[in-house]
This record gives C-alpha cells, structure tokens and sequence, in this order.
C-alpha cells in the first residue's frame, strides 16, 4: 500500500509542477497582465487543492502505523492550523 500512495504523492505533484510550467508559459505568449492574473488566480486554486490531496494520501497511508493517541494529535495540529490561518 505504502508503495501505491507514494507513487499516487509523487504523481499528484507533478501534475502540479506541469499545471504551474504551463501555466507561466501561457503568460509568457499571451503578453498581457490581465491574462497573467487570471492564469495565476486559477493557480491560486489549484495549488491549495493539491496540497490537501497530497496530505490527504500521506495522512491515510500515515494512520495505518500510528497509535490513537498520535493520531489525536494530528487531528488537533489540524484544527490550530485552520483556526490559525482563519480571517
């Protein structure tokens, strides 16, 4: 299984990588500020998602291995990071 989320981790970040090359390409041809904003607003999306998937796998793959008592903790790290960077 470990061997299956890491290749799904890795996976899922390179995807990105291509997401984030394509994306500063389309800004170099396009020529224009108004474009480049909206391809970096799209970016502003896509990033943040990928970065739950990516958690999400490795959480999951992590869980397996881990006492209930970690667990809790990871479960409480998350909760202060999302009252933390609430506005």
């Amino acid at each position: 299984m470990e061997g299956r989320v890491l290749s799904s981790m890795a996976l899922l970040r390179t995807i990105s990588g291509l997401i984030e090359i394509t994306a500063a390409l389309l800004i170099l041809r396009l020529h224009r500020v108004e474009t480049a904003l909206r391809i970096n607003a799209f970016l502003g999306l896509v990033g943040p998602v990928i970065f739950l998937l990516v958690s999400v796998l490795g959480l999951i793959a992590v869980t397996v291995k881990l006492s209930p008592h970690k667990i809790g903790l990871v479960v409480a790290g998350i909760i202060l990071i999302l009252l933390g960077t609430k506005g």
